[in-house]
C-alpha cells in the first residue's frame, strides 16, 4: 500500500469509529471536506478528555 492508501484508512477509520458514519458516507467526503471533519472531531475529542 502507499502512502496515500494507508492514511485515507487511517482517516475512514478515525471518522468512522468517532462519528459511526458508514464507509460510503465518508469515502464520498472530498478531501479537503475530510480533514476539516477530522480536525474538528479532534477538537472535540481534546475538549471532552480535559
Amino acid at each position: 500500500m502507499t502512502y496515500a492508501a494507508d492514511r485515507l484508512w487511517e482517516e475512514t477509520a478515525y471518522l468512522a469509529y468517532y462519528l459511526h458514519w458508514p464507509l460510503d458516507t465518508i469515502l464520498d467526503l472530498e478531501h479537503p471536506v475530510r480533514e476539516r471533519v477530522i480536525e474538528e472531531v479532534g477538537h472535540i475529542h481534546t475538549r471532552l478528555a480535559n
